[in-house]
């Protein structure tokens, strides 16, 4: 069975004109044109690296929609078999937000929300965010967001695990949530999140998996085993790149399956 891609995004030429994607684009190495893939070459690179399904994000932040849902949806639609969608929504609008949820989101082609604290400057705990959290627990789907430090020149600080996204989880046990790019350089804080929430989790994307901090990897295979995703980043990285080194991580069969595609297909509801 393929690996399921858990955070990617066909970035539209208005998204990929953000100034914050400048430096994500010169340390990939991806500078000398603007990063717009098709949902074709999406296909291709999942074939390439025996990707089954990739989750396509919609992007919104305070300069408006990047990627629109509707967009998400046309990708969608060029491949159902082989694309969901995770939804976006307008935190400074929260009725608007939790009736998208309750009309897009319905668990078989739009399987989760997405929000980047970064791209807002408001960490997790924050009041805006609220709606949306009892929306997503409603409609039995994940909220997926970022950990860790920021790729574009932003600040990081609303990537911290403890303790924006512990208030979170504490008002929200219900809430499946699940945390993209690692979590560095706030790995224990991570792994504590872990251990004491069930529905917390954490995907792999924006890191190439022989890059992966040595901490990360020890929680791979020990208590973090059921709880780590694959994920690119694509177009940043593609399938093929960030598990060109696999086999260096030294994970066994069942550490490798529930990486590349077990734990996702579980959380998301994705067919087995």
């Amino acid at each position: 069975m393929g690996a399921v891609d858990v955070w990617a995004q066909i970035t539209t030429p208005r998204m990929a004109k953000q100034p914050w994607l400048e430096p994500l684009l010169r340390w990939t190495g991806q500078t000398d044109e603007p990063l717009v893939p098709s949902p074709q070459s999406t296909l291709e690179a999942m074939d390439a690296a025996d990707v089954d399904i990739t989750l396509l994000s919609a992007w919104h932040g305070p300069v408006g929609d990047l990627i629109t849902n509707e967009e998400v949806s046309d990708q969608m639609e060029v491949a159902p078999d082989r694309f969901r969608g995770l939804a976006t929504v307008d935190l400074n609008k929260p009725m608007e937000a939790v009736r998208i949820i309750r009309d897009v989101v319905d668990g078989k082609r739009f399987v989760g929300v997405r929000v980047v604290p970064w791209l807002w400057n408001l960490p997790p705990n924050d009041r805006r965010y609220y709606p949306i959290y009892a929306a997503c627990v409603d409609a039995g789907v994940p909220f997926c967001t970022q950990i860790g430090h920021t790729g574009p020149l932003l600040r990081s600080e609303t990537g911290r695990p403890i303790p924006y996204l512990e208030d979170v989880l504490l008002d929200f046990p219900e809430l499946v949530v699940v945390g993209g790019h690692v979590g560095f350089p706030w790995i224990d804080e991570l792994v504590s999140l872990t251990i004491k929430f069930p529905n917390f989790y954490v995907d792999t994307s924006a890191y190439a998996v022989h890059r992966l901090p040595p901490a990360f990897v020890d929680f791979m295979k020990g208590p973090g085993a059921k709880r780590v995703m694959f994920g690119t980043n694509w177009p940043m990285l593609s399938p093929g790149r960030c598990l060109a080194k696999l086999d260096q991580l030294g994970l066994d069969d069942t550490q490798r399956e529930l990486f590349l595609s077990g734990n996702a297909r579980r959380v998301f509801g994705l067919p087995a």
